[in-house]
């Protein structure tokens, strides 16, 4: 599930193959409506630190402008260590 809460895209939930494209959808209609950039990503919520949730989180990314316009926030511990393994701690503002 995904939610605007105090100018935070929350995410809760697991991110998985069922869902995946209904996440990045329900996602993208949130921040093409925003108008200030960047926007903070909240993942405190998520279930699962998966490959799958952060490439979710990587198109909504390549939405932004510039690329850049989203930042994460308690990124979950799992997700973390595949950002460090694919290098990508540089392309992603994590908070």
């Amino acid at each position: 599930m995904i939610k605007l809460h105090q100018q935070e895209l929350v995410v809760s939930g697991k991110i998985d193959y069922d869902n995946a494209q209904a996440y990045y959808t329900d996602g993208l209609k949130l921040i093409q409506q925003q108008q200030a950039f960047p926007m903070v990503v909240n993942l405190a919520e998520l279930e699962h630190g998966s490959t799958l949730a952060l490439a979710v989180l990587v198109r909504w990314l390549r939405q932004t402008p510039n690329a850049q316009g989203l930042q994460f926030k308690a990124v979950p511990m799992k997700m973390m260590k595949i950002i460090q393994a694919c290098h990508l701690e540089h392309d992603l503002q994590i908070i």
